[in-house]
């Protein structure tokens, strides 16, 4: 667990988790907008995919923007409002709809995401 504490929180690593949260929101905005995403990236089931997708962003931003627990609920606030905005440009393109199911997804996967990320923070807090 150490060594998941210090490849997390190192302030070196910061760069390499902002880079992989980069990646993260172009892919699911990309996935969210395309008509027919590939059916590769899919888990199965719509909304594993966006508890999946969110729980990925969350855990991220924590090591890139916000590591303190405190902050975490700007951190949901935001995540949440992202896909909000994802369910809203679906509801402009055809065949693609906008749901509230995948909006309550999404807050599960942010939970999940910081549910996660709390052993690691709370490990570094201990380290300090």
């Amino acid at each position: 667990m150490s060594r998941l504490i210090r490849f997390a929180t190192a302030p070196g690593q910061r760069r390499l988790w902002r880079v992989l949260l980069a990646v993260l929101l172009v892919a699911i905005t990309w996935l969210a907008l395309v008509p027919n995403p590939p059916r590769a990236v899919s888990t199965g089931w719509d909304k594993s995919n966006h508890a999946l997708a969110f729980a990925s962003l969350a855990f991220a931003s924590v090591w890139a923007v916000w590591p303190r627990p405190r902050q975490w609920g700007w951190l949901a606030a935001t995540l949440l409002a992202y896909g909000g905005a994802i369910e809203i440009a679906q509801s402009f393109l055809p065949p693609r709809t906008g749901d509230w199911w995948d909006l309550l997804a999404d807050g599960c996967g942010i939970a999940l995401g910081l549910l996660a990320a709390w052993p690691v923070a709370a490990g570094a807090a201990r380290q300090r």
